[in-house]
């Protein structure tokens, strides 16, 4: 299921039975208790509950009450390397994302040096063969330096191993510099993947235009810098038949905007982030640095349509915008810390706790728009079906955890839901066939403690 674009470090393949777990896959069409025996890292049998026989040597996880779904795939997170390590590296963010329950990731370029030539694509690659503890695979920017001045050898880092490309972080200002973008993408192959953002609009906005902006009195970035430019770009990716998807929207306005070119027939697609879907501009009163993002908590109203536009499949799939700072960055007045916040070990639990829980969203609804994103750059789908690698996640839907009260995976603990008590906790995650997390409260023999 890696291909030959994600990229990890080789583990020992899973030989593990899990007993009486409830599976959920809707793809697989499979939501029963199961017992399922994984061999070499494949998945080898799904039993009746309690009926398969542990082969020699396998490990023995016994699962009842506890849910095993396809693990999480995100499309959307910041590794900070090369040039940022103080942040994170690629071993302590792939080690958050196993520990959240993900097989799969795709990071962003605006690193530094920026991912906008093929030596420092293919550095990374090495680096991922080392460090990954999932499959990781790379975004290439659109321009040089993000600069938006100068388009990249975009087929040279499709060549190279880049699943698309963006300057997320930035947005392409220029509707000519992104019309060229598309029309070389068409030959380069890949996704153009946009941080839609018009910066004459957002200017030095530190959080959402509204009424918590007016009470504090600070700066803010209304909802149309985001949407005009979804907009601009939804058009230019249908008169140009360019696959272009949008990076974690945030607003009613830019829903709608996706919807009608949608319907049009443009080849555009959405993404959404467990934070834009669960919090509002309300948090904001706390002047909490950790709940400063680009874009920014919005509205109520916007939330709403957020949940909305996933549950009827117009946004397409959750991506964290795992964004790591370190604590002296974020520990500063607030309009100077730096936008950002991680999420790839609590996106799952606050999704579900916020959503599901109080039955906002159905939980196959939610598995599978958590595992859908990496679809959008043509990787196959994580599912739990005989004869497929083990991309799996075991989660405790009923056990309890307050946010980094027992730290943190990622090397940067800049996470919005800091201090919040969540429920489901990942318990066991398979990535590529082998064991990326064993969390305590598995009970085994004969599995290998993984750090």
């Amino acid at each position: 299921m890696s291909g030959d674009k994600l990229f990890h470090r080789s583990a020992l393949p899973a030989e593990i039975l899990v007993r009486q777990a409830h599976v959920l896959d809707p793809r697989a069409g499979i939501d029963a208790p199961r017992d399922v025996l994984i061999r070499g890292g494949v998945i080898a049998e799904l039993g009746e509950p309690g009926t398969t026989r542990p082969p020699s040597g396998a490990a023995v996880i016994e699962a009842a009450g506890k849910h095993l779904f396809p693990a999480f795939v995100d499309p959307h997170v910041h590794l900070r390397t090369p040039g940022q390590e103080y942040k994170e590296t690629i071993a302590t963010g792939t080690a958050a994302a196993a520990a959240g329950g993900f097989c799969q990731l795709i990071a962003m370029p605006n690193t530094a040096p920026t991912v906008d030539q093929v030596s420092v694509l293919e550095a990374l690659r090495a680096k991922a063969r080392v460090e990954a503890v999932v499959p990781t695979g790379f975004l290439a920017a659109i321009t040089v330096g993000l600069a938006g001045e100068e388009l990249t050898e975009m087929a040279a880092l499709a060549d190279a191993g880049a699943l698309g490309f963006t300057d997320d972080g930035r947005p392409v200002a220029s509707a000519g510099m992104l019309r060229k973008a598309l029309q070389y993408q068409r030959l380069a192959g890949g996704v153009v993947a946009l941080h839609e953002e018009d910066p004459a609009l957002s200017a030095d906005g530190v959080m959402h235009e509204g009424a918590i902006s007016a009470r504090l009195g600070v700066a803010g970035i209304p909802s149309i810098s985001e949407s005009t430019m979804v907009g601009r770009d939804g058009g230019l990716a249908r008169y140009e038949d360019a696959r272009v998807h949008f990076q974690h929207l945030s607003c009613v306005e830019s829903v709608e905007a996706l919807e009608f070119w949608r319907d049009t027939g443009a080849p555009v697609s959405g993404e959404v982030t467990p934070h834009h879907l669960t919090l509002t501009e309300e948090e904001l009163l706390s002047l909490d640095a950790n709940l400063k993002m680009n874009p920014p908590l919005r509205a109520e109203s916007d939330r709403q349509a957020l949940v909305d536009a996933l549950r009827r499949g117009v946004i397409e799939c959750v991506a964290t915008d795992h964004a790591p700072h370190a604590r002296h960055e974020k520990e500063v007045p607030f309009e100077q810390a730096p936008m950002g916040t991680t999420g790839l070990e609590t996106a799952f639990a606050a999704l579900y706790t916020q959503l599901v829980r109080p039955g906002v969203l159905q939980l196959p609804v939610l598995v599978e728009r958590m595992t859908a994103g990496g679809a959008l750059y043509g990787l196959a789908l994580p599912r739990v079906a005989i004869g497929e690698q083990a991309n799996v996640v075991l989660v405790d839907l009923d056990r309890d955890w307050r946010v980094g009260e027992g730290g943190y995976r990622s090397r940067s603990h800049n996470c919005c839901f800091h201090g919040r008590s969540l429920r489901g906790t990942v318990e066991l995650t398979l990535a590529a066939g082998g064991v990326a997390h064993a969390g305590a409260g598995i009970r085994t023999t004969m599995l290998e403690e993984v750090s």
